[in-house]
């Protein structure tokens, strides 16, 4: 994906008018086995909910959801399993956020702020720490260096607890989709209403065939306005109207005496 393609995309997102189930503070709250799961064991959850998300068709898997420019160009038709455990392991975060953007765009699912806050600390931090480790090296002092060592630690606790909240938070709303709370609010959608950013917002949507009552198309079509005007005034009547027949004896013939 371009970066201009990418740009697009985050704007479009910002018009997205539905919320996630849960948001990341409460998702520990409404499934705590779950995200102690994600915890100890983040890729195999992230590679059971991309496989979810797709409906459990890895027909449909493209690498990291078609978001990254190495998507679609990994042969992942061939061997989708093998790609989507490679992306699991190797790129975690990426995969993360794939499963994110893919659920987001289906559902048409905002983040709230309190949400983009968490997210947006957790790579500051990450990027602070990055900072600070590569000072101490240059530097060489033993504080500055003990100082990044807390540091990283302090990042990476942060980002496993965010992304642990984050794959409980795409479980629950997964759970949602599929009826867990309630009827199923929709079907598995076609292959190719999956999102991706060559698609046009928004979609185009199907309409139902016309129906027709006792033969006739229903509801009937448009008649042309105004109608066509009538002659007015009408053609004069002849007056009086012609003289009929009247009887020449009285009383007539056959009137009873």
């Amino acid at each position: 994906m371009t970066s201009d393609a990418a740009i697009q995309k985050m704007q479009l997102r910002q018009s997205y008018r539905n919320v996630w189930h849960s948001d990341l503070l409460s998702s520990i709250k409404q499934d705590t086995p779950y995200c102690c799961f994600a915890v100890f064991c983040p890729p195999c959850v992230s590679y059971l909910l991309r496989k979810r998300a797709l409906y459990n068709d890895m027909s449909r898997y493209v690498c990291c959801a078609g978001y990254m420019p190495c998507s679609g160009k990994c042969h992942e038709s061939s061997c989708p399993e093998f790609c989507l455990c490679t992306e699991v392991f190797c790129c975690f975060g990426n995969s993360v956020a794939s499963t994110r953007f893919l659920l987001q765009d289906e559902f048409n699912i905002q983040t709230t702020r309190c949400d983009n806050f968490i997210i947006g600390f957790m790579i500051c931090l990450q990027q602070v720490a990055c900072i600070f480790s590569i000072i101490a090296c240059i530097v060489g002092s033993d504080e500055l260096q003990d100082a990044s060592q807390i540091l990283n630690l302090l990042a990476d606790l942060v980002y496993c607890s965010v992304c642990a909240c984050m794959q409980t938070q795409h479980k629950i709303e997964l759970d949602k989709r599929d009826g867990v709370f309630g009827p199923r609010p929709m079907a598995v959608p076609a292959v190719q209403e999956m999102s991706r950013i060559d698609q046009q917002y928004p979609p185009s949507v199907g309409y139902p065939p016309q129906q027709t009552v006792y033969g006739q198309p229903y509801p009937p079509p448009a008649q042309s306005y105004p109608p066509p005007v009538q002659s007015y005034p009408p053609p004069v009547q002849s007056y009086p109207p012609p003289a009929q027949g009247y009887p020449t004896s009285y009383p007539p013939p056959g009137y009873p005496r």
